[in-house]
């Protein structure tokens, strides 16, 4: 399953994006988007948010 973003808590800052070694989240409107396809749920994305707005499940 890929990595999901609570939009409420997610301010855009792009620690997710430096991180994700498939190049699978994109900073769009200032808020973290998944490509859902292309997650490969490592959970380094989640590691990464400062705000912890990534979650994988």
């Amino acid at each position: 399953m890929a990595a999901v973003v609570d939009k409420e808590k997610c301010v855009g800052c792009g620690a997710c994006t430096d991180e994700c070694p498939v190049e699978a989240i994109e900073i769009v409107d200032d808020k973290a988007v998944i490509k859902e396809d292309d997650c490969v749920s490592c959970g380094a994305c989640v590691e990464a948010c400062p705000v912890e707005a990534l979650s994988v499940e």
